[in-house]
């Protein structure tokens, strides 16, 4: 977020704009049209292009993790977002939310290309692993629905197969409750990312993980300026929600 805070990442509205200009072709892109619709620009070039080395389907399986886990893209992407859409006050806190949820699309696209670059390449031939035991024992870790469901390409899944669900989603209408759940978030995404670097030698994918991994940094460190933010304005604080009468609780227990 940078020394900001919040407001350094809100832009005043583009409403009779037809396109997205230059300057938006970074993190954040997020448009409201004129007409109240919200439009997304998509520009072919990957945020971050990394390429992997050689194809590995047992670590692209592990990859899912990142895309389509509780803590993954999908699930951050659709948080953001749904936490915009949900923010009654307009301003800096609501285009905060948009444009990270949009920039977090971006992320969704990298996985999904490295994960399908992981698998280009890959041999799921069975006369293949027959004549080749390490090959066998490679496929035998394979996610056979990467080779017989999706073609070779990403899924939206897991690490172990099971499909995103829109329960990781919180968007509780709260923007300090919110704001502490997301920086668990990229917390939890962080941590992760770190460990699957940590389980691969391969230089292309570490170059993206690094990258990720920076990124991470920086949400975790715009929600804490985020929240110290909104508490100085007087917006929320603790405990939340601080709209409820202190004298109704048991404070004795407090």
């Amino acid at each position: 977020m940078g020394s900001g805070g919040p407001a350094a990442r809100a832009r005043p509205p583009r409403n009779q704009r037809s396109g997205p200009p230059e300057s938006d072709k970074r993190p954040g892109a997020y448009i409201s049209a004129g007409g109240g619709a919200a439009v997304f620009f998509h520009d072919r070039r990957l945020q971050y292009n990394a390429k992997p080395v050689r194809p590995d389907p047992v670590y692209a399986k592990k990859l899912q993790e990142l895309l389509g886990g509780q803590w993954g893209e999908i699930t951050v992407a659709l948080q953001y977002l749904f936490q915009g859409w949900n923010t009654r006050i307009p301003g800096k806190y609501r285009d905060m939310l948009l444009d990270t949820g949009t920039e977090e699309l971006a992320h969704i696209e990298m996985l999904a290309t490295m994960i399908a670059r992981l698998l280009e390449g890959a041999p799921v031939a069975q006369e293949e692993a027959a004549r080749h035991p390490v090959i066998a024992a490679v496929l035998g870790d394979m996610n056979p629905q990467h080779a017989i469901v999706s073609g070779l390409g990403p899924q939206v899944a897991d690490s172990v197969g099971y499909p995103w669900n829109g329960r990781y989603v919180t968007a509780s209408g709260n923007l300090l409750a919110d704001f502490r759940y997301n920086l668990t978030a990229e917390s939890q995404g962080r941590l992760q990312a770190v460990r699957l670097y940590n389980m691969t030698d391969d230089p292309g994918v570490r170059d993206m993980l690094a990258f990720l991994i920076a990124r991470d940094t920086m949400h975790q460190n715009q929600w804490l300026a985020a929240m110290a933010e909104l508490e100085a304005e007087g917006l929320e604080r603790t405990p939340v929600p601080s709209a409820f009468p202190p004298q109704l609780e048991h404070r004795q227990f407090s």
